[in-house]
């Protein structure tokens, strides 16, 4: 059962967009963040949770994806102008950790030919794990357009050594019901992540890139 007062959410979500397109108009797409404050929670003891959701609407109006590719997938990004590197080119970085480092800190996202994954840790070391940059898989059965357009859509949830967490729900080009959709159904997934579900939730925020905070629960 979801607490989320849909009343405040809709209020919270059209003060945002209206200070995002009419008070303080930015001169690129501004991302709308989820903010979460946790309790009656302790990272070095308590299980660290992890999952993603995939909400209707896009988070990102741009994502820089690389596609660490096979043969096959190296052909298909090249006739469809996506950035691409295959197995060679990754043994250039001999696991040189602030090459790749460098490197990844280009990109957004990841994505690797499934047949490859595997060799991903044994040609760049465990760099991209540690920033939570590490591939996602890609088949031959889905076009890449199709598997870029749901990493965009994408929500992640991953606690660390605190109790607060930010992530792109959203952003300001999407219209008041198509925010609510996609912070709704992100809220739910955090929920099922927690231990205590709700009892585990101190506070909810909502924001733009450059906006201010509204509380949301």
């Amino acid at each position: 059962m979801s607490k989320l007062n849909q009343d405040a959410l809709n209020s919270a979500i059209s003060e945002i967009l209206k200070y995002s397109q009419e008070t303080k108009k930015r001169k690129f797409v501004e991302t709308v963040e989820l903010q979460i404050g946790l309790k009656n929670y302790d990272p070095q003891r308590d299980k660290r949770f992890s999952g993603t959701v995939n909400v209707p609407f896009r988070t990102k109006t741009k994502l820089k994806v690389l596609v660490i590719g096979d043969q096959q997938h190296v052909d298909e990004c090249n006739a469809l102008g996506i950035e691409c590197i295959d197995v060679e080119g990754l043994g250039k970085f001999k696991k040189d950790k602030k090459l790749v480092k460098k490197w990844a800190q280009g990109y957004d996202v990841f994505l690797a030919s499934d047949s490859l994954i595997r060799q991903i840790p044994r040609l760049l070391g465990p760099q991209l794990n540690k920033m939570g940059k590490f591939p996602s898989p890609v088949g031959h059965d889905i076009p890449i357009p199709a598997k870029i357009d749901e990493l965009s859509r994408t929500v992640k949830f991953q606690l660390k050594k605190v109790l607060c967490l930010g992530v792109a729900v959203g952003n300001v080009t999407l219209t008041a019901d198509q925010l609510s959709q996609n912070i709704t159904l992100s809220v739910n997934t955090l929920i099922s992540l927690l231990k205590k579900g709700w009892q585990n939730v101190r506070s909810l925020h909502i924001k733009s890139s450059m906006g201010p905070v509204k509380r949301i629960y």
